[in-house]
């Protein structure tokens, strides 16, 4: 199936609101893919699919998880599960196997320690997409395009502070991910 049939079928399925975002992230993945030497068709694909999941409800998304047999972490959390259920979905509906592609989704928001090219590049373009606007985004869609890595790590500081502050579940993923590049800044000097 062509990324445009996809896009149709996305678009269909969740609000006017979520395309947008879903949109800009796409455009921002496909830039980021031409920057870093990735195909960019990969990048709008696993972009495209990041958020398609968001729009479920509690109920549906916790019935999804029970099915797919996550972990009880994800339950009544929409936020940490969408992912996970995206890239499912991607599997078991449309038949896409790449694992690149599929970890891309999943790990969109916690990040992961070890992320490929393609996963650091879903998880800055959903931070940095045009409609994005909070403090500190226009640093990061700067260091996007000049060192991902960097990018990554600052936008996973502000992810965890973000969940800190609101007292939410913070994933462990997210905590090895930026352990992981702190590490690598370290190494670089």
């Amino acid at each position: 199936m062509k990324n445009e049939s996809i896009s149709d079928k996305i678009k269909s399925q969740v609000s006017e609101k979520r395309w947008k975002h879903i949109q800009g992230a796409a455009e921002t993945a496909v830039k980021l893919a031409a920057a870093y030497g990735v195909p960019a068709h990969k990048a709008e694909l696993a972009a495209l699919f990041h958020d398609y999941c968001r729009s479920f409800s509690k109920e549906e998304l916790n019935g999804y998880i029970d099915r797919i047999g996550l972990d009880d972490i994800y339950i009544d959390n929409v936020a940490l599960s969408h992912g996970k259920a995206a890239a499912h979905f991607m599997a078991s509906h449309y038949g896409i196997t790449d694992d690149d592609i599929l970890n891309a989704v999943s790990y969109h928001t916690t990040g992961r320690s070890g992320m490929s090219m393609l996963e650091k590049i879903i998880y800055i373009a959903d931070a940095i997409e045009p409609g994005r606007n909070y403090e500190g985004v226009e640093e990061i869609r700067k260091l996007a395009f000049v060192d991902i890595d960097e990018a990554c790590r600052r936008s996973l500081e502000m992810s965890i502070q973000f969940v800190k502050n609101k007292g939410e579940l913070l994933h462990s993923d997210s905590v090895r991910a930026l352990h992981y590049f702190n590490e690598k800044k370290l190494n670089k000097k």
